[in-house]
């Protein structure tokens, strides 16, 4: 429902930010041409590049324009102040580093000036072109429901929050069923759901009585039908399943599952790995070429030994691979068992800066090449925790569905490191499973640009 409606009203108002931002940037630059020169310069074409592309990575990275975002005018707003802090945050580290000091600042200055105004005139735009729908009668939909119980209320909640061409006129329940005031009005009895239907000019009738629980539904089906009102069947599965379950579909045939798993559509799989083959293949040929024989020869000189720590963990669908890490303790029979802890004695010098700054777990973009690991995903755990973990929390074999990741949605919520209680592994798994049910491609470039942001300014849980 409103997927169409949803997807041009994302579409405008993602042109509607494009547009203002670029406008603002050509009109200042002719404008001040004078001042500051031609705006056809080398650096200033790349200035106008770098805003487009920040605003574009930003905003689609903290999903600014996602339906869930947009039906709701202060969630919209609050959103898109935070993502415009970041992208002048990010505009300024990039001039700063790339050197672009033959860049106006009154100009620069005056581009993020323009475009906070145009994004809050936009937002106004937004909000007009909202209550301008919400209230034409050949985009707002009447909805009668039938049935006044828990699903119903759930409904009811729904429609209130999608808001945007939504009118629930009310219920029809027998009496006898009726033993609470309700928010909307409870019209009639079930008996006369037509007839009200017709009264409020209602186009769509959801019935949260399946027919197997009143026959008359099957009759009230067909009637609706004959009147142009379209009837749909909320079927109430908490008998069965006490949360959101994901329908899919096999020709007509509804196949339920518990979750939404977008990894397991082999095109995105397929996007996934390019990229983690592509950013592997880079750090691979470009970092580690010299970064194995610099660690190495300090790792060796402090503690004899191996340079790459080898350990059997738990990959995808539980099946062990050996995952590699710089070593960063003296070797001891401890190391499959025991995991690090903030002041361990195994831990050399070197290994406890490799293991603050996160240089450790380079090793792993080979595993990434191989095909053992992904760039994000749920951290590999070693056997004996995964046996362990998995009797404390009940759905934690269900991150093994996907490819352990060198970082993840967890690592970047700040649940990384030693793990003291069981409240944590849970978190750490609740976080894992958002992941497998949420996955995008932007959310994966999220996850790489926070991991890389940790990194820089530190990570009390990296030890």
């Amino acid at each position: 429902m409103n997927r169409q409606f949803k997807y041009y009203l994302q579409l405008s108002l993602i042109c509607l930010d494009f547009f203002i931002l670029n406008i603002i940037f050509f009109i200042s630059g002719f404008l001040f041409e004078e001042k500051i020169g031609p705006i056809t310069s080398h650096a200033y074409i790349e200035f106008w590049i770098a805003i487009n592309a920040f605003w574009l990575l930003l905003s689609f990275g903290s999903r600014t324009y996602a339906d869930n975002n947009i039906i709701n005018f202060e969630t919209f707003t609050k959103r898109s102040v935070q993502v415009y802090l970041l992208w002048v945050i990010a505009i300024l580290i990039y001039l700063f580093f790339l050197h672009r000091f033959e860049i106006s600042r009154a100009f620069i200055f005056l581009t993020f000036f323009n475009f906070a105004i145009g994004l809050s005139l936009n937002r106004f735009i937004y909000l007009g072109i909202n209550y301008h729908f919400k209230s034409k009668d050949f985009i707002l939909k009447k909805i009668l429901i039938i049935g006044y119980n828990n699903t119903a209320k759930k409904l009811e909640n729904y429609f209130e929050e999608e808001g945007i061409n939504f009118q629930l006129i009310g219920f029809t329940e027998d009496e006898k069923n009726v033993t609470e005031l309700s928010k909307h009005p409870i019209l009639s009895n079930i008996s006369n759901t037509i007839e009200i239907a017709k009264e409020y000019e209602v186009e769509e009738i959801f019935s949260t009585i399946t027919p197997e629980q009143n026959k008359y539904i099957y009759k009230l089906m067909n009637i609706s039908e004959k009147e142009c009102i379209r009837f749909r069947i909320v079927p109430d599965l908490s008998l069965f399943i006490d949360r959101p379950v994901h329908i899919d579909y096999i020709r007509d045939m509804p196949i339920i599952s518990l979750r939404s798993e977008p990894l397991d559509d082999v095109g995105n799989r397929i996007k996934k790995r390019a990229i983690d083959i592509t950013i592997s293949f880079f750090v691979v040929v470009f970092i580690l070429s010299w970064l194995v024989p610099l660690l190495g020869l300090l790792i060796y000189l402090e503690s004899r030994g191996p340079i790459i720590f080898s350990q059997l963990r738990s990959g995808k669908n539980n099946k062990g691979f050996n995952c590699y890490k710089f070593r960063s303790m003296r070797v001891n029979i401890e190391s499959d068992e025991r995991q690090a802890t903030k002041n361990d004695s195994r831990i050399t010098k070197i290994g406890r800066f490799i293991r603050k700054t996160s240089l450790d777990e380079f090793p792993q973009f080979l595993n990434v090449l191989k095909g053992e690991m992904s760039l994000v995903g749920p951290r590999p755990h070693m056997l004996k925790h995964t046996t362990d973990y998995s009797k404390i929390v009940d759905q934690f074999m269900i991150r093994q569905f996907l490819k352990p990741g060198i970082t993840g949605w967890a690592q970047v919520n700040g649940f990384r490191g030693e793990i003291t209680d069981q409240e944590q592994i849970k978190m750490r798994v609740n976080n894992d499973l958002w992941y497998l049910e949420n996955w995008t491609i932007w959310l994966d470039l999220k996850i790489i640009f926070l991991t890389v942001y940790k990194v820089f300014t530190g990570d009390e849980n990296a030890f």
